[in-house]
């Protein structure tokens, strides 16, 4: 099968991983309705198409808190992502690399920092959660500089995990012990190629950055008993204090979708935002990023730099989102299909078929560079997505 899309990507990846992967990749919370929303609503949001205007000469780089980019399009956390492929966030931030973009390294990586730090040529990003172990998150920070990462981002959307019917039914979640583990590795015999690249030639297998803190323990149980018992549900603004005793480089946000709560980033100092429901994964329900990012956007767009993430399926989609006021695109769910689905070459392919699209959306619509992506290049009557569905 030729990947000529996200979409194709996403076959692909079904095809080669284990059952479990798959779907917690793929899925969301509760019923997935915001999982949906987020695809569906930016897909809601046309175009104006404009013609006879001299767009021969296209500039898709921007620069972001310092950094130039060739795309505005960062590769956005994922855990777990590298049980995708061997090695799976070495390779991304190599992919990341070659296209000149920022990749984002989660603290539930199966793949260090100082892993990731040594396949890579350039500083990436690091993102962090708010647990319980200060002193542990004091580590992880000072490991994160000592390696030469260039930007924080603080996810502030995940006190808990959310409920993911699907990580149920596959096995990957609530199946412990020798039954859960069973079921999985049958999951994984059933897809060789898989099994021999990331299963054999894969190993070790864990979480990189918190191995210290499991002991030992490095089954798929051990990394939910981990998320749940260490994810502090009592943090609050004033917590940021601490991370920026800790961090002195470029910060960002990352699970805002309220334009006051954006206000409150913004006084205490943010250098930056995004705009994010996690992907659909925690509160089922909640507006797309869509619909939120708007008034994000007014609220605090002068102010600090909006970022935003969710439902992107298409260089078009990127597009859509710069309009609605965002300077810069996380990709998740894009960019870890691909991956699965060809390694590294899948990510470098995928962010040229974002390239390629997003050239085609901006020599449709008459612009020449990113700064030109506004409101204006929306139809008005249909430059935002549609009322909340029931």
């Amino acid at each position: 099968m030729i990947a000529a899309s996200i979409a194709d990507f996403r076959e692909l990846a079904r095809r080669r991983l284990p059952h479990f992967l798959f779907e917690y990749i793929d899925g969301g919370s509760y019923s997935e309705t915001t999982l949906r929303r987020n695809v569906e609503d930016l897909r809601d949001i046309a175009p104006r198409q404009r013609v006879l205007r001299d767009v021969s000469a296209l500039d898709l780089s921007t620069e972001l808190f310092g950094q130039r980019l060739s795309l505005p399009v960062i590769l956005g956390p994922v855990g777990l992502a590298g049980m995708n492929a061997r090695r799976g966030e070495c390779q991304a931030v190599r992919a990341a690399e070659a296209a000149g973009v920022p990749f984002t390294l989660s603290t539930v990586s199966a793949c260090g920092l100082d892993e990731v730090a040594a396949a890579a040529t350039k500083p990436f990003w690091f993102q962090l959660y708010m647990t319980r172990d200060r002193g542990f998150m004091r580590e992880l920070l000072a490991e994160a500089r000592e390696v030469g990462c260039n930007a924080l981002v603080f996810t502030v959307d995940m006190p808990v995990p959310g409920s993911r019917y699907r990580d149920y039914h596959s096995g990957l979640a609530g199946a412990p012990g020798i039954k859960g583990a069973i079921r999985r590795t049958w999951q994984g015999a059933m897809k060789p190629g898989w099994a021999w690249d990331v299963g054999v030639m894969g190993r070790p297998h864990g979480l990189g950055n918190v191995m210290r803190k499991l002991e030992g323990r490095t089954g798929i149980e051990d990394f939910f008993a981990w998320m749940r018992n260490n994810f502090d549900s009592s943090i609050a603004w004033a917590d940021l204090d601490f991370i920026r005793s800790e961090w002195r480089g470029p910060l960002i946000i990352k699970g805002l979708l309220d334009a006051e709560d954006s206000v409150e980033a913004a006084n205490l100092g943010a250098d930056g935002i995004i705009v994010s429901n996690h992907g659909g994964r925690q509160l089922d329900g909640v507006p797309s990023t869509a619909r939120a990012l708007p008034a994000i956007a007014d609220a605090v767009g002068e102010r600090l730099t909006v970022l935003a993430d969710g439902g992107v399926r298409s260089g078009l989609d990127v597009v859509r989102l710069l309009a609605l006021g965002a300077k810069g695109v996380l990709l998740g769910r894009p960019w870890v299909f691909a991956l699965a689905a060809q390694g590294q070459k899948g990510v470098e392919h995928m962010l040229r078929l974002i390239e390629a699209e997003m050239r085609v959306a901006m020599t449709l619509t008459g612009v020449t560079s990113i700064a030109d992506i506004d409101r204006s290049i929306l139809v008005p009557e249909a430059g935002q997505p549609r009322a909340a569905r029931p």
